[in-house]
């Protein structure tokens, strides 16, 4: 039987663990990079995914996606991307943090320290 005592502290302890869940949660940051396959730029990424995925020992999610298909088409008008490759920082809502597109990708430990933040 649960008196009234241990139900009003279960209640409280729910009660703060919502507020609580709510103003503190941990965010997982996942990486996408948006390439077009048969440009120029696609050993650079390539390379770049590769390299990513050895120093950060696949502790961050890396995603990649030809911008010809249907879902990279999508995903670069949801985040507007414009220019080709580009890499997105990206949290588990889906709200973008970073991008960098262009000839010209970011440094590794750019990239790192924004799915770090």
């Amino acid at each position: 039987m649960i008196s009234f005592n241990n139900l009003a502290t279960e209640h409280t302890f729910r009660l703060v663990q919502a507020v609580f869940g709510l103003w503190y949660s941990e965010v997982t940051m996942n990486v996408l990079v948006l390439y077009r396959p048969n440009s120029e730029y696609r050993s650079a990424v390539d390379e770049f995914v590769r390299s990513f995925q050895q120093r950060t020992a696949d502790a961050y999610k890396i995603e990649l996606l030809s911008a010809d298909t249907r879902k990279g088409s999508a995903k670069a008008q949801l985040y507007d991307v414009m220019q080709f490759p580009a890499v997105l920082v990206v949290d588990d809502q889906g709200l973008m943090q970073q991008m960098w597109a262009g000839e010209y990708l970011p440094l590794i430990d750019e990239v790192i320290a924004y799915c770090r933040a």
